[in-house]
This record gives structure tokens, C-alpha cells and sequence, in this order.
């Protein structure tokens, strides 16, 4: 598992971490049932405080991408692959809006802005 956390950036190290463990489990980089490293080992890897690493790790359990099973450890939660589309799906459907609200100010038309998407989905 890769997380690179930046003391610069504007988001705190916690949400820096779930937004990066998130990411890898919805692209399927970490995989159902595998398992994550402890909170401290975590903690020292980053050389973060217990308590910011632990925050991390509450919000994802919260949000259903994680599980903790006491004595054994903490486990990429297994889930079905419509959990997963709906997810991304919903954050698609952010992208989108922002791009759209962009666009407004640009002054660009409805049409104007659809063709745009579809050269970027064209590639």
C-alpha cells in the first residue's frame, strides 16, 4: 500500500490518508479481505501521530471500506461490485457537476460543453 501525506497540502493528514486508501480500494489496487497495516505500524511508516492514523482508519470503517476484527487486524471490507460502481458513479457524477459549473462561468452552451466531454471520453 502506497500513501504519501504532504504537510503542505491543503488537507489534513488524516483525510489525505482515506482519500488515498479509498482511491486504491475502489480502483482495485487493494483488494477485498486484504489486509491493512496496523494503526501504529501505519503511524510510524508516515511518522504521524497514532491519533491521526486512527482517525483515518474510523472514517473509512464509517464509510464501509474497511473492516477491523479485534485480534486479527484490519481488512479491506469485502463488497459487491455494484457498491463499488454506485461509488464511483457518485463521484463521476461530482466531477461532472464542478466541470458543469465551470463551464457556466465560462460561458459555454449545453451543447458546446457535451461535445467537450465526448473529444475527452474520445481521447
Amino acid at each position: 500500500m502506497n500513501i504519501h501525506i504532504s504537510n503542505i497540502s491543503g488537507k489534513a493528514l488524516y483525510e489525505q490518508i482515506y482519500e488515498q486508501i479509498k482511491t486504491q480500494i475502489l480502483e482495485g489496487t487493494l483488494k477485498e479481505g486484504e489486509p491493512l497495516p496496523t494503526i501504529r505500524g501505519l503511524a510510524k511508516d508516515l511518522r504521524i501521530s497514532v491519533i491521526t492514523t486512527s482517525r483515518a482508519y474510523s472514517d473509512l470503517e464509517r464509510d464501509g471500506y474497511i473492516c477491523s476484527v479485534v485480534g486479527k487486524g484490519t481488512f479491506v471490507a469485502e463488497r459487491n461490485q455494484e457498491f463499488v460502481r454506485q461509488r464511483n458513479l457518485k463521484e463521476m457524477e461530482e466531477y461532472i457537476s464542478k466541470a458543469a459549473e465551470i463551464s457556466l462561468r465560462c460561458g459555454m452552451s449545453e451543447e458546446q460543453f457535451v461535445e467537450r466531454v465526448k473529444t475527452i471520453y474520445k481521447g
